[in-house]
């Protein structure tokens, strides 16, 4: 596995695709033929609520939630694409060739109430999907991307992929769009056109121009919200996206998928047609590539560097923690270079785990303290190196005196923790429990609080095995002070099935048959 691989695995329910770079894995992508993702699909669909507070409107598209769009999606998305593909001094240069209406809006700050009226039918695509308790983010700003551009039917600008590095390669590649574009249109080239002859290019443009018109003609006769172009699923999104001359083969586990790519890559990039394979092995083809244990990996808290030490990755709601720790690493010389060797080692990992658990949003990484500035200043620019290999924005502040480095990374689908896990059902996604003799003394004091409330001469408590083992033996003195308190006897009962948080405290007579159910009345409350 010396060079870059793509394998996939399509043989069950879902689709998965592991991209291997160097002999590891670097990305992976998951897509469940009951949960297709929707960015990239482009919609009619209806204003329902104007939000001038937020600056923002929900538009029906026809899914479980309505998606958000905000003002600056509605009008401002030009400078947004340019900032994706350009570098900062190309932007201001290209920012003069702007449609001068855009530029004056732009200028004027228009609100959302002036642009978008409840009730009103708007073309959108998804920019963004759902993650978590939030719609999609959908834009008024359609692009479609083919094998070498992306159309951008409503901006007139063309843009290069800064990944394009030579400024001759650059210039033919402006020169070709320029030439052949139609007035008024905008494309931006992809990496993957570096070197493409001008006939690739003119195909390319002349099949993504004649998918948008077949848009415009759905869009006319559509009610909204329906879905008026439905973006290729993710096996094709890989062939197109990340089949790029640096991937060696592309070795497929499905006879019948491998067949639909062959025809794909025929059609639309025919060079590539013998880098396909069709997995033959006879173990599944992520444990044939070692990529399952790999995904085991990228779900753990706790992930070691080759040095002894290790990184800890705590995923919340608001920000991604990840802590640097030495561990078991002792070093040679002295603490300061044992704790820089390890930061150092650190970056790189970092920046890999980003890329393959896919975490966007805020980012703090608590590095071990540095004393010397030149050793932060090394940390820095290693973090800054491992991170040039990442296709997702990131945007990075220097590391501080307390060794905390704070950054954003671009987020357009779930991480892959809240992809392939769910909140436990036990601690209900907390992380933690109260220990059983929180919850013994806690029900000790509703015993006390409630036990004279109660019907009958006993108290009777059910609860998890583990807390009742507890009150009977070492927390037995405590029950035994209670029932002469109350002057009630205190019944403890075990439920196999009992959450060890929750217990039922219930009263009833002594006398009375028990409930074969709980041992008790429901009098009291449930915990």
């Amino acid at each position: 596995m010396g060079g870059n691989l793509l394998v996939i695995n399509c043989d069950g329910p879902e689709t998965r695709v592991a991209l291997i770079e160097r002999g590891q894995l670097a990305e992976l992508y998951i897509e469940r033929r009951r949960e297709r993702g929707i960015v990239g699909n482009i919609y009619k669909g209806k204003v329902v609520r104007v939000l001038p507070g937020m600056q923002a409107s929900f538009v029906e598209i026809g899914e479980d939630k309505a998606a958000f769009l905000y003002v600056a999606d509605v009008r401002g998305a030009p400078e947004d694409y340019k900032a994706l593909f350009l570098d900062d001094d190309e932007s201001r240069e290209e920012r003069d060739d702007l449609p001068k209406d855009e530029m004056i809006r732009a200028a004027r700050g228009a609100r959302i109430e002036d642009l978008l009226k409840e009730g009103q039918d708007v073309l959108v695509q998804v920019a963004k999907g759902p993650i978590g308790t939030k719609g999609a983010r959908a834009t008024s700003y359609v692009s479609l991307p083919g094998r070498h551009l992306v159309y951008m039917p409503t901006v007139n600008h063309v843009g290069i992929s800064r990944r394009i590095g030579t400024e001759k390669e650059r210039k033919r590649l402006r020169g070709i769009l320029e030439s052949m574009r139609p007035p008024g249109a905008g494309f931006i080239v992809r990496t993957v056109a570096e070197g493409v002859a001008e006939r690739e290019l003119h195909a390319d443009m002349e099949f993504l121009i004649k998918l948008w018109n077949s848009v415009l003609k759905r869009n006319e006769t559509a009610r909204a919200p329906s879905l008026l172009y439905n973006d290729l699923d993710l096996l094709l999104r890989t062939v197109r996206d990340l089949f790029t001359p640096e991937v060696e083969k592309l070795i497929v586990d499905s006879r019948g998928e491998h067949d639909r790519i062959l025809k794909f890559v025929q059609a639309f990039m025919p060079d590539f047609a013998g880098r396909i394979e069709l997995y033959d092995g006879r173990e599944p083809i992520f444990d044939g590539y070692g990529i399952e244990s790999e995904i085991d990996r990228a779900l753990a808290r706790k992930v070691p560097l080759k040095s002894g030490g290790y990184l800890v990755i705590d995923q919340g709601e608001a920000l991604t923690a990840i802590d640097v720790n030495t561990g078991k690493f002792v070093g040679k010389r002295n603490l300061e270079e044992t704790i820089t060797k390890t930061n150092v080692e650190a970056c790189k990992e970092i920046a890999d785990q980003l890329r393959l658990r896919s975490i966007g949003g805020i980012i703090v990484l608590d590095f071990i303290d540095m004393d010397r500035a030149q050793n932060r200043e090394k940390v820095s620019k290693a973090l800054d190196d491992a991170l040039k290999n990442d296709k997702a924005r990131a945007n990075v502040t220097k590391i501080s005196d307390l060794g905390l480095v704070e950054m954003t990374r671009k987020r357009t689908r779930d991480s892959l923790g809240r992809s392939l896990t769910e909140p436990c059902f036990y601690c209900e996604g907390k992380g933690y429990l109260k220990s059983k003799t929180t919850i013994s003394y806690e029900m000790l004091r509703e015993i006390r609080r409630e036990g004279n409330l109660l019907k009958g001469d006993a108290v009777v408590v059910i609860c998890n095995p583990e807390v009742a083992d507890l009150l009977a033996t070492s927390d037995q003195q405590y029950v035994d002070d209670l029932e002469k308190r109350l002057q009630k006897k205190i019944i403890i009962k075990s439920r196999e099935r009992c959450h060890l948080e929750q217990y039922e405290i219930s009263g009833r007579d002594r006398a009375e048959p028990e409930d074969k159910n709980n041992g008790g009345k429901k009098d009291g409350p449930a915990r």
